[in-house]
């Protein structure tokens, strides 16, 4: 039976970083990725923001690894030639009703230190956008976009580079605790393998938690109910009529009506929420309606046809439909009891921004002992 030191599963943004972090600590790795390529899952179906930290509920491993991971990804892509632009973000009030939650957003930004965000009267905020309109609006220019495919490509350039070794179409069927570490089943093109390895990281995003219930010996209470939040995201036909990013109140944020910007300037708008039992990336043409009513809200010269199918991603989350937004599961052996394991359980947005301070996390609890709360807190004094 072959033996490494750790094995990643999931060659996503998260995946591939901590396969980095952990070949730059002198450990032999192997990413173990189903696909046929890297980051075809939740990484390839973002909207590529490079988030500032705002909305996350103060002290949640979202807030703080998002407000020291913005500022590490601006500084690698700059170090790495990676495209990455901060064009700003637009948070709106689209009525009356929306202004008091506006000023919510802007306390908790400031909470969770991401930056003082100026409030802005309508006629403000048309200086800056003379396209949109609104009651108020908070502008963050700290907020960006990213090359997410150039910035994964580096990271794994940095894990090879360290002797990390890429094997993909490799399935993880199953696990076994042992007392060295793990066993792990692994099918690649119709033959199975046998792998032992001390650490195991479990970031395979949609499949973390159907993985870590493959593992014999871990606890089943210590892996979270995971639902599925589909989003759908339509392309602008046409100029863009924004230069930032543009974010409105939850309800029409759900709708589709949030605007984001990729790196040649095109437009799109989403994801909407769309709450489903299985993994399904099939494109609804038919959601156009609602993203046409969500986007005039703020922007009235939207015109019929405007909008143009582009693609669906699916979020993994620990709280389902009508819930609060749940944290985050970054699992270490402090929490479930297994030693040499990871699970990161219910990641989704911001994860491309705070990828970078998620690994030194799982490294603070790999190779430190860490429990997450401290991992966390060292990671974003790292970052």
């Amino acid at each position: 039976m072959e033996r490494t030191e750790c094995v990643v599963v999931g060659a996503g943004v998260i995946g591939l970083a901590c396969a980095r972090r952990m070949a730059m600590a002198g450990n032999e790795v192997v990413i173990v990725e189903a696909a046929d390529a890297i980051g075809t899952g939740i990484s390839a179906r973002s909207n590529e923001v490079v988030h500032a930290g705002i909305y996350y509920r103060p002290g949640s491993p979202q807030a703080v690894l998002c407000v020291s991971g913005r500022d590490a990804v601006f500084d690698y892509c700059a170090r790495r030639g990676i495209a990455c632009e901060r064009i700003g973000k637009l948070v709106v009030a689209t009525d009356e009703a929306a202004l008091a939650w506006l000023a919510d957003v802007r306390a908790n930004a400031r909470s969770n230190g991401a930056g003082e965000l100026e409030w802005l009267n309508e006629d403000a905020a048309r200086a800056l956008e003379p396209a949109i309109r609104c009651r108020a609006a908070l502008h963050s220019p700290a907020t960006g976009i990213v090359d997410s495919h150039g910035l994964m490509l580096a990271l794994l350039g940095d894990a090879e580079a360290d002797g990390a070794a890429l094997a993909l179409a490799s399935t993880l069927r199953a696990a076994s605790v042992t007392p060295n570490g793990f066993t792990l089943s692994i099918d690649s093109g119709g033959d199975t393998t046998r792998m032992g390895c001390r650490f195991l990281i479990n970031a395979a995003g949609i499949g973390a938690a159907p993985i870590a219930r493959s593992i014999d010996g871990l606890r089943s209470e210590s892996i979270p109910e995971i639902h599925l939040a589909k989003g759908t995201f339509f392309a602008l036909g046409g100029p863009s009529p924004f230069r930032r990013l543009i974010v409105p109140e939850p309800s029409v944020q759900r709708a589709g009506g949030i605007f984001t910007l990729d790196l040649a300037g095109r437009g799109r708008f989403g994801p909407d929420e769309e709450w489903i039992a299985d993994v399904d990336h099939g494109f609804d043409a038919g959601r156009a309606s609602g993203f046409y009513a969500a986007v005039r809200r703020y922007f009235p010269d939207l015109e019929d046809g405007a909008l143009r199918p582009d693609y669906a991603g699916i979020r993994p989350r620990r709280n389902g439909p009508g819930e609060a937004m749940a944290d985050w599961l970054l699992g270490g052996p402090r929490e479930h009891g297994v030693a040499g394991l990871v699970n990161l359980c219910g990641v989704e947005s911001p994860g491309l921004t705070a990828a970078l301070p998620i690994a030194e996390a799982v490294a603070a609890m790999l190779l430190d002992g860490a429990d997450a709360d401290a991992a966390v807190a060292s990671a974003a004094a790292k970052a």
